[in-house]
């Protein structure tokens, strides 16, 4: 077998372009995820009994099913309540729920981590139940919650890849659109890779910068 770097070289542009709707997807994924994710976190140490029902609820069905069939929920069942979303759209959605279910209990646990003689040191000088989670124990869980989370933020990344299921045009839709054509599929796939690694990399690079600048409480 002879590798190609012919089409290496001409692939790359198209690879490229499916990168971009990665990146983007991911991105706009990893804010709903977190966002989504640190209230239903906190969601889960109220008080409220049925507050803590709900989230478990959520927590239980996102880590008891699979990734590609909560995106087939979003994409395909969705419309059956009058509810049409794009292909990209329906991704970022989907990423963005399954994650949120996993930061929600990075976040519970972390909080939990915390001894509970700071949450009576507080409630002692007259603080309530939310303020000390805002101002005592969130703070003081971030260096915890951090490496986790991201490791949550890659699997995503790489979850990202089943969105080809529902043509969206991302990193691995555009490899399988370049084979349909030129039957190269290692060369092809070993690309594809190349640009989760790196990509992956990155984002393992950046967790562990801001780890090392979180204050050591």
């Amino acid at each position: 077998m002879i590798f190609d770097w012919g089409l290496v070289q001409k692939s790359l542009p198209l690879l490229a372009t499916g990168w971009v709707t990665t990146v983007k997807i991911c991105s706009l994924a990893m804010l709903l995820g977190v966002a989504l994710g640190g209230v239903l976190g906190l969601m889960s140490l109220s008080r409220l009994a049925p507050a803590r029902w709900a989230v478990m609820a959520y927590v239980d069905f996102i880590r008891g099913t699979p990734l590609l069939i909560q995106i087939f929920l979003v994409y395909f069942a969705l419309p059956v309540v009058g509810i049409n979303l794009p292909e990209f759209w329906a991704g970022v959605i989907a990423l963005g729920l399954n994650a949120a279910g996993f930061i929600a209990e990075i976040v519970r646990a972390g909080v939990g981590s915390i001894e509970k003689g700071q949450a009576e040191a507080a409630r002692s000088i007259g603080m309530r139940h939310g303020q000390i989670l805002i101002h005592v124990l969130l703070p003081q869980s971030l260096r915890a919650v951090v490496p986790p989370t991201t490791n949550e933020l890659i699997t995503l990344v790489k979850g990202s890849a089943l969105l080809s299921v529902i043509s969206v045009y991302e990193l691995t839709r555009a490899g399988q659109a370049i084979i349909a054509v030129h039957f190269a599929p290692f060369e092809i796939f070993l690309m594809i890779a190349a640009y989760y690694y790196l990509t992956i990399s990155v984002l393992a690079w950046l967790s562990r910068w801001l780890e090392r600048r979180l204050p050591a409480w």
